[in-house]
């Protein structure tokens, strides 16, 4: 099979496309026909080799193919699966432990990391949501994290009429943030570039701040959650513009703005009714799935997809991420 392989960390150009083995499934596992996956910030992190995605494999990578998101069709499955057969349309997550490997033509997955794709999902469509739509989920709820017991309501979902705050609104993460917040009755704000605010605006953001123009931190106004895809301004910051029993969670940022999220969110969290912190994301959660197909299906939430390449263009697809443009999910067709 064709596959995007890399041998050492670096930048996109250290991928090829080879031939590879087809791989075979073991009793608890299928062998999907990938037919589309996309594009996430963290396989760029793990690509580049940044400090946690060493974990295992310090000096070379452990994990070959990279990609977490799939959606195909099972083409084989081992004899001890149950819930699925050759031909099934699935969808699923194949982020950290299950080892990646969605940048192929073919992958084994373990049977309880799949779920059937619903019927009116296309398959670029199930691509899109399984990481970024978790992680925004997740965040939000505030789930994920046994130090991260301030859910906003007891069920863990943002209440109606509640103001959050979602920087980084534009990527993929964000669009699904955009859409979750104001399903659970949130008034929403979106914060990205210029480029990106008719989309924010078409997807239901009640506001839009131009970044370029204006820093919310500054502006007077709070809210009562604040959810930040791209953080790098001081914890400090962030702070001042929380309402006075406002939660602040850092999905992603800078070195120092992770670092300050995690050393200092918990100080301040304990020292007054301000949240701040950063939420453990949990991968592979077939619940978050489950709630995010209910979502789809009831018209709440559609993954907002702004390019499609070919499987040998992945890294092309990675350095146009990188460059901060993407306006939702980059897909990749298999």
């Amino acid at each position: 099979m064709k596959a995007i392989v890399r041998t050492k960390y670096g930048p996109p150009d250290v991928l090829q496309l080879k031939e590879v083995e087809k791989p075979t499934p073991k009793e608890d596992e299928a062998l999907v026909k990938i037919h589309a996956t996309s594009i996430n910030a963290a396989d760029l992190e793990i690509l580049r080799g940044n400090w946690s995605a060493r974990f295992g494999g310090p000096l070379k990578p452990i994990h070959k193919i990279l990609g977490s998101d799939i959606a195909g069709r099972i083409e084989a499955v081992g004899r001890n699966v149950t819930q699925f057969q050759p031909g099934d349309a699935i969808w699923g997550d194949l982020s950290t432990p299950l080892g990646y490997g969605a940048f192929a033509e073919y992958v084994c997955v373990p049977e309880n990391a799949l779920r059937l794709k619903p019927a009116r999902m296309t398959f670029e469509e199930a691509a899109a949501v399984p990481s970024a739509g978790a992680n925004a989920l997740q965040n939000l709820r505030g789930v994920g994290s046994s130090s991260f017991s301030f859910l906003l309501s007891d069920k863990g979902e943002i209440q109606p009429g509640q103001k959050v705050l979602i920087n980084g609104a534009g990527g993929g993460v964000g669009t699904f943030a955009v859409q979750i917040a104001k399903s659970f009755g949130a008034e929403v704000t979106g914060v990205d570039s210029p480029s990106k605010l008719d989309m924010l605006r078409s997807i239901g953001a009640d506001h839009v701040i131009d970044y370029t123009q204006e820093d919310f931190t500054k502006s007077g106004q709070q809210y009562d959650l604040i959810l930040d895809v791209v953080a790098s301004r001081s914890i400090f910051d962030y702070k001042r513009a929380l309402s006075p029993k406002g939660i602040f969670v850092m999905v992603g940022g800078s070195g120092v703005a992770i670092l300050q999220a995690f050393i200092l969110g918990p100080l301040i969290s304990m020292r007054g009714s301000k949240k701040m912190g950063i939420v453990m994301w949990k991968p592979n959660n077939q619940e978050d799935l489950a709630i995010l197909e209910a979502l789809f299906e009831a018209g709440k939430v559609a993954p907002v997809i702004d390019r499609y390449y070919t499987l040998s263009e992945v890294p092309e697809a990675l350095r146009y991420l990188e460059g901060g443009h993407a306006k939702g999910k980059v897909i990749i067709t298999v």
